[in-house]
């Protein structure tokens, strides 16, 4: 039988578990590995940066519910990579993350781009490991999928020597992974079920928030035949929204921070506790409130806030069951009248921002920008969203109707994510219009992976929100606010995609238009008013954002 690389082993085994595209930036000792790859028909998408790498993994992941790939080479290369991984931790998303690294016997002495990567991955992923000779290669990747997607998923490191990739094997010695076709879903206690639904039946003002667990349960579902048959509001997440379509009647993202503060009774399905649910804490929660949590994780059951009732198992699974136990009898009079009055709260709320979303105003007013952005995507279009000012306006201003189609930096609050977000959703779906909305600060932290998307023919649009400042803050700081209104538009021209520049707002359409038409990479550089300028109405915007 014929020896092989390590190099050659781990494309084989990327393609035995269905790797349809890999991120990366080349360098060694990892060209045998890519070689394999391209004959084995898996896609290479070569980054300008090995952070955008890991970003467009995680969106390809986010977008399909697979799990995404990125490589990079040692050092700098993976140090590089380890900022993408960590948005991908924090956001609970399946990445695998793949570095070659110096040889083995070269440990310690000093050798060229000699770096503990596992060591610094360590803490910002579920798993690393480092692989010690070629044919354990397919048992480290097998583990690193099962990991990356079991239990509550994240990002798994791998870190391959030099000498691992290079070294041979006989073939006959090597047993190419495989992941099990169908996994069964956790199930919830069914007398904590029980429990859970008596406490919504005594509830009188209860809500139901959703998160990255559910979607990941792909549990939307279950979760809209739950919401419809107890007639309960529903808010989700950011890294949920679309598992209920925003314009369902009983969503309410104006009327979010009234439905928290006064509600009773909490049913938080597959979301942590963190900060983008201000930790279920008052005062943007009662301290009376009953809490209901199920999460896939045993940890985040009683996280911040102590659980009335909690129920560890499957998202899916358990909504399920409260489907189950809601047909076996259950009055949804009491949360009629109560999503009556929130629907009431949104209705007024979304009246009080018309004027901002059609003002004629120069510079333009972000809202306006959104109005436009919204009004030009189709109804199953993949937005991500970027920044700091655009992304709080965008969060109720531009509604999302599927899951997996909104993509945004998450509780990590990484900007630069926008670029390499949206490139990777559109590997992922080619036949989705995909854009791209982002800030100019954002925007320049990844605005070169742009000539990826030329490079490559991966037709995003790009809308960048140009107020010149980073965060639109106001010069009366002394320094490190001002950015200019470059010309971002000219840059992407530059690079063979299609630019376009906008300071009138009925100029905004026809140029998201033409973008559209071109059929390239495009860039619409929209010149907007800053934060400062808008201060009422991005008060009360974020006030009420997660």
């Amino acid at each position: 039988m014929s020896e092989v690389s390590g190099g050659v082993i781990l494309g084989k085994a990327l393609k035995s578990l269905g790797v349809e595209v890999v991120f990366y930036l080349i360098g060694g000792p990892l060209e045998e590995m890519m070689w394999e790859c391209s004959r084995q028909g898996i896609r290479l998408v070569d980054v300008r940066h090995e952070q955008a790498a890991a970003m467009m993994a995680h969106a390809y992941s986010r977008t399909t519910g697979k799990v995404g790939v990125c490589v990079t080479g040692p050092a700098p290369a993976c140090i590089n990579m380890a900022t993408g991984v960590a948005v991908a931790f924090d956001d609970c998303a399946p990445v695998v993350a793949i570095s070659g690294s110096a040889t083995m016997d070269s440990r310690g002495k000093g050798a060229f781009e000699e770096t503990n990567q596992v060591e610094l991955m360590r803490p910002i992923t579920k798993r690393a490991w480092e692989v010690l000779s070629p044919e354990r290669i397919p048992d480290f990747i097998g583990m690193a999928f099962r990991h990356a997607t079991g239990n509550k998923p994240g990002p798994v490191y791998l870190d391959l020597p030099a000498d691992v990739l290079y070294g041979k094997v006989d073939e006959d010695r090597v047993r190419l992974p495989s992941l099990p076709k169908d996994i069964g879903r956790t199930m919830g206690d069914a007398k904590l079920v029980k429990e859970a639904m008596a406490i919504l039946q005594r509830s009188e003002r209860p809500i139901v928030i959703a998160g990255s667990g559910a979607l990941w349960a792909d549990a939307g579902p279950e979760l809209q035949e739950f919401i419809e048959y107890t007639q309960i509001p529903v808010f989700t997440t950011p890294l949920a929204r679309g598992l209920i379509p925003d314009d369902h009647s009983l969503c309410f993202p104006y009327a979010r921070s009234f439905a928290w503060k006064e509600a009773d009774t909490v049913l938080l399905i597959g979301s942590r506790t963190n900060f983008i649910i201000q930790h279920l804490l008052p005062p943007r929660f009662s301290k009376d409130l009953k809490v209901i949590m199920v999460n896939i994780d045993v940890e985040e059951i009683g996280h911040n806030r102590d659980a009335d009732v909690g129920i560890v198992g499957d998202a899916k699974a358990v909504l399920r069951q409260f489907v189950e136990q809601m047909k076996a009898g259950f009055d949804s009079s009491f949360a009629k009248s109560w999503a009556k009055q929130v629907g009431q709260i949104n209705s007024e709320k979304g009246e009080q921002a018309l004027p901002q979303l059609s003002t004629d105003s120069k510079p333009i007013h972000p809202l306006r920008l959104c109005k436009e952005v919204r009004d030009f995507l189709p109804r199953d279009a993949i937005l991500a969203v970027d920044g700091h000012m655009i992304l709080n306006f965008a969060r109720q201003s531009i509604p999302t109707y599927f899951p997996r189609h909104r993509l945004n930096p998450g509780p990590s609050g990484c900007m630069g994510v926008g670029i390499p977000f949206g490139i990777g959703a559109k590997l992922a779906k080619p036949d989705k219009q995909v854009l791209v909305l982002t800030g100019d600060g954002a925007f320049g932290m990844n605005g070169m992976e742009m000539d990826t998307a030329i490079r490559h023919g991966i037709q995003i649009i790009v809308v960048v929100s140009t107020n010149g400042s980073w965060a639109g803050m106001p010069s009366k700081w002394p320094s490190g606010y001002k950015l200019g209104l470059t010309r971002y538009d000219k840059v992407v021209e530059a690079l063979g995609g299609a630019g376009y520049y906008v300071e009138e707002p009925d100029e905004i359409r026809p140029a998201l238009d033409a973008a559209l038409a071109s059929g390239k990479p495009a860039l619409v550089n929209v010149i907007t008013a800053p934060v400062w300028a808008t201060t009422q109405i991005f008060a009360s915007y974020r006030a009420s954002a997660i």
